[in-house]
């Protein structure tokens, strides 16, 4: 088997699981590692190394979704609408951790500052290089066969977890990746024809 061949496969494993536990088929120390990896070596505009991450176990995750589900509580402020919510973040509390993405605002400003030309594409360069340092990720949880969700519960619990976990103030909250073994798989996935999505000249 080439290594084409297994990187292939390894992106067609990944997919959005939210039937999760907390029981890792790994260490999490190879979760911190594969993380480290995805940092260090996912590419960014410039080698601008703008992408920051927090990993989150067993109670600091727990506390992180305990965060979203009262702030979520308060904005809805109705016990019977605000059920779906509740079973939604428990299926995330039941998941082993949480990666948080950031990215650093004040390397965007100083490349803005630098390059002016490019000033005002910095931002959304940014916004692809968190994208790949979740892609990197993602894909290397399905590599160790933990399963994963996306979640974009930021803006609204930014200050919060800003404080829980002393970040920095130049770091924003992008995405929550939730992560845990694998309580049942994804169901079937539909595809949009590739020949509508691709086109090959030459």
């Amino acid at each position: 088997m080439s290594n084409l061949q297994t990187l292939q496969q390894v992106a067609q494993t990944r997919r959005s699981i939210y039937s999760l536990n907390s029981q890792l088929p790994v260490a999490k120390e190879e979760v911190v590692k594969l993380v480290e990896h995805a940092i260090l070596h996912t590419p960014s505009a410039f080698n601008s190394q703008s992408s920051r991450a927090i990993v989150l176990f067993g109670q600091e995750h727990h506390k992180l979704w305990q965060i979203t589900e009262d702030t979520l509580r308060d904005i809805v402020n109705d016990d019977e609408k605000f059920v779906p919510t509740k079973q939604k973040i428990d299926s995330f509390k039941a998941g082993a951790g949480t990666v948080l993405f950031f990215e650093d605002d004040s390397v965007v400003k100083h490349l803005q500052s630098q390059f002016a030309m490019y000033a005002d594409k910095f931002p959304s360069w940014s916004d692809h290089a968190s994208g790949m340092h979740q892609y990197a990720v993602w894909t290397g949880l399905a590599s160790l066969n933990i399963g994963a969700n996306l979640q974009h519960y930021n803006p609204v619990i930014d200050k919060k977890v800003a404080s829980t976990w002393d970040v920095d103030s130049n770091w924003t909250l992008v995405a929550q990746m939730v992560f845990g073994g694998i309580e049942q798989a994804a169901g079937d996935k539909s595809f949009e024809p590739i020949e509508k999505r691709l086109k090959v000249f030459g």
